[in-house]
């Protein structure tokens, strides 16, 4: 069954999609914890970083990089945090890999 992301990707469920590529998309996180609060999401449905492959690093690291040019454009000068949660205990509820983008305020330490 596909997953939630996957569902905003392909238009059967509303998202606000503000990147795409042939790797990834972003849209905004509709339960924001920043000003600015985005996921970087593969295509392709990676469970985790726990669950990705050898053979998954450059979508990977394409993912990071998208990040950072997101964070360029929208974020220009400020500093930003990027976060992903692996497994229940760490809070993650969509079981397709992301990466929260979050900016705008001044992050705390500890995050958790």
């Amino acid at each position: 069954m596909a997953s939630l992301f996957t569902k905003i990707h392909q238009g059967e469920i509303p998202g606000e999609i503000i990147y795409q590529d042939d790797v990834c998309f972003a849209l905004k996180d509709i339960h924001p914890q920043a000003p600015h609060h985005y996921l970087i999401i593969p295509i392709q449905e990676i469970k985790s970083i726990a669950d990705a492959q050898d053979s998954d690093k450059e979508i990977l690291g394409h993912l990071l990089l998208v990040a950072r040019d997101l964070a360029k454009r929208l974020l220009p000068g400020r500093g930003y945090r990027l976060v992903t949660n692996i497994g229940e205990e760490a809070g993650q509820t969509v079981f397709h890999l992301h990466i929260h983008l979050l900016g705008g305020r001044e992050m705390q330490w500890p995050p958790g």
